[in-house]
């Protein structure tokens, strides 16, 4: 692919993808004709709690769930912040002990932080320099007092893949409700809350090719959970405020095409991965692998470079026409690096020059050999004018384990 042929490649899915034309198409009439509000009992509402409800059974298919178990929120964030509030605050419940890992989502851990506030205690338990949690860690760090169990699927950053089975079973055998935040898991693998022993599931429409601004939690029954929205009383009582039927329409079709689609998908997403897997060790010296190198997402390839910037290398990436992302600060613009890299064990330095591509279905081997072509010259001509290369000794090759 030379410099005149080459379109945009877009390597960021994990930040957001693209919505598919069978998606638009299904959501176009609830913006243009079908537009009733659900709860209405007129013609035009009862057609928009039939879409409703169809879309209901459609997020449920893809994940073994009845439809009565899924709620409809604004989003990925709403549906954790849901799980972990609702759950613990059950009842006015003000006091408890929630387990979670030094890995999840600020979604995750921010709703932790505020509930202690109130006089929950939280356990954040760590991870190993692969970025997996132990289940032993979370068994051992079960109280009499504990409410809620929080682990993510799959990590947002990396990719590692977290022994969710395992970790349900420990909280289905002590009684506590077990939440997971599967936002980036969904297309990328079979997720099943009922072998998985699941009891709460959050997910984003946007991260499998949905529209923005809509998602579902998963509350399986029985779950005993309060609204954190007040109101009208839609979605069960769970979640008040007039449903988001377009959304919910593109949701269910966006999961409908990912339960059709998803062998296929992930076999081409992961030769992909694996190929980067292998060779940007090969052609860029002193570069590694962040994360569990075959416990990942199949479209999830992050690496870490000695001497550079991450912030620089997405720059000059993007000026090569390739969109990708670094885990070395948050979207609010912090100069902090990212506390799932830190949590591997990495110095401060060594997580500012990561890079995180993650691939969609549409993506190619050819735009993968790009990739591999430009990136070594990119980082070799940042590592030029590092002030780190000047104070450390640059090796032969790179490796691939987090953690030299």
């Amino acid at each position: 692919m030379t410099a005149s042929d080459r379109k945009r490649i877009y390597f960021d899915h994990s930040a957001t993808t693209a919505v598919l034309p069978e998606v638009h198409d299904a959501m176009k009439p609830y913006f243009l004709e079908k537009y009733g509000n659900p709860s209405s009992i007129h013609s035009f509402g009862r057609e928009a709690k039939i879409a409703l409800e169809d879309a209901r059974k459609k997020v449920a298919v893809l994940l073994n769930a009845d439809p009565s178990e899924i709620v409809f929120t604004s989003g990925g964030t709403e549906s954790d912040n849901l799980a972990i509030k609702g759950v613990a605050m059950y009842k006015g419940r003000s006091k408890g002990h929630i387990i979670t890992t030094k890995v999840e989502h600020h979604a995750v851990l921010e709703p932790c932080d505020w509930l202690k506030r109130f006089g929950f205690e939280v356990t954040v338990v760590p991870v190993d320099s692969e970025g997996l949690v132990d289940p032993g860690d979370i068994e051992r760090a079960v109280r009499d007092d504990t409410v809620l169990i929080s682990v993510m699927m799959a990590n947002n950053e990396i990719g590692t893949i977290q022994p969710v089975r395992e970790i349900g079973q420990i909280a289905r055998a002590k009684g506590i409700p077990f939440h997971t935040d599967a936002v980036q898991a969904m297309a990328k693998m079979p997720v099943d809350v009922r072998a998985d022993n699941i009891d709460l599931l959050s997910l984003s429409a946007h991260k499998f090719h949905g529209p923005k601004g809509v998602g579902a939690l998963y509350v399986r029954k029985g779950t005993k959970i309060e609204p954190i929205l007040h109101g009208g009383g839609q979605e069960r009582g769970l979640r008040s405020s007039t449903v988001n039927v377009a959304g919910a329409v593109g949701l269910g079709k966006a999961a409908e095409i990912a339960k059709r689609d998803m062998e296929p998908t992930c076999e081409r997403m992961k030769a992909i991965r694996d190929k980067l897997i292998k060779r940007v060790p090969e052609l860029v010296p002193n570069s590694y692998l962040n994360g569990h190198k075959t416990k990942r997402l199949v479209n999830n390839a992050n690496f870490r470079f000695d001497f550079i910037e991450g912030e620089g290398l997405i720059l000059q990436l993007d000026f090569k026409g390739i969109a990708a992302s670094t885990g070395s600060a948050c979207s609010t613009g912090s100069l902090e690096p990212s506390h799932v890299l830190l949590a591997l064990g990495l110095k401060h330095e060594d997580a500012h020059g990561s890079l995180r591509i993650t691939l969609g279905r549409e993506n190619t081997q050819e735009e993968a050999d790009y990739l591999l072509e430009v990136l070594p010259g990119i980082v070799a001509k940042l590592r030029e004018i590092s002030p780190y290369s000047a104070e450390r000794p640059m090796g032969p090759g790179g490796g691939e384990s987090c953690v030299q």
